[in-house]
């Protein structure tokens, strides 16, 4: 309903002010003076996935069993993927890891991000940006109008690369059939792909990521959207208004499949 969609446009262009960092924003139904959201709250969000469906994407009856099936076929899937990654060693990540991070969000997410590789909580965790990256990330979900647990989220390597460095090239080659692997089993509608190893590892290119955002790129048939990585947005803020244009443009594209 038309209704319907313009609240869910309001609500996304409010949380976007939020996020960058407009606080006295009250949204109908989601906050109140005495309700506000903290810090605290959110940084819960990340121990585990909130219950229920979301309001403005809830489905027809006759498509929730069809789409039950396909998500309950998709995570067999990805969990097929999974066991066969297996205890990896087939690069020297793995002798510094603690914990494969191999990736979670729903296996039928209209969209998928994928970043560029562990950190250290990551590592600790298991878990794909649940650190200070990860909080931002989570801002940036909530700014669209979505939950994290509605979301894909992945990385292009699965361990932890030393002090956080760039994966290098062979590193990247070793990972990179696994990666495209859960891609394909998802299959989404939008890739968003965070920062310049993601971007690029998935375009083919090596130009820097300036270059590459603003564009529609596709990948094996799936529009995908560069932009910048949640990290480097926390060093140089300035840069958080373009990586919203960025966003909203993932969010044009999910609401054209739906027109």
């Amino acid at each position: 309903m038309k209704n319907a969609q313009d609240l869910q446009s309001l609500q996304s262009t409010l949380y976007g002010l939020r996020l960058w960092g407009l606080r006295d924003v009250w949204l109908p139904g989601k906050a109140t003076a005495q309700t506000r959201p903290t810090d605290s709250r959110e940084t819960r969000e990340l121990q585990g996935p909130e219950t229920g469906p979301s309001p403005a994407r809830q489905e027809p009856a006759q498509n929730a069993a069809a789409r039950e099936a396909q998500r309950e076929a998709k995570t067999k899937l990805l969990k097929e993927i999974r066991e066969d990654l297996g205890d990896c060693r087939r690069c020297p990540l793995h002798r510094g890891r603690t914990q494969i991070v191999f990736g979670e969000g729903d296996a039928v997410a209209r969209l998928v991000f994928v970043g560029e590789g562990p950190g250290a909580d990551e590592d600790r965790l298991g878990r794909p940006f649940v650190g200070q990256a990860g909080q931002l990330l989570n801002k940036m979900i909530r700014a669209m109008g979505w939950r994290r647990e509605e979301v894909y989220i992945c990385n292009v390597v699965k361990c932890r690369p030393p002090g956080n460095r760039m994966p290098l090239p062979e590193e990247i080659e070793r990972c990179a059939p696994f990666l495209v692997r859960q891609l394909e089993a998802v299959r989404p509608l939008v890739i968003c792909s965070l920062g310049a190893c993601a971007s690029q590892t998935l375009l083919g290119a090596n130009r820097p990521i300036s270059e590459l955002r603003q564009k529609i790129h596709v990948w094996r048939g799936i529009p995908l959207i560069a932009t910048y990585h949640p990290a480097y947005l926390l060093r140089n803020g300035a840069k958080k208004a373009d990586t919203w244009e960025d966003l909203q443009s993932v969010m044009e594209l999910l609401t054209s499949f739906d027109a």
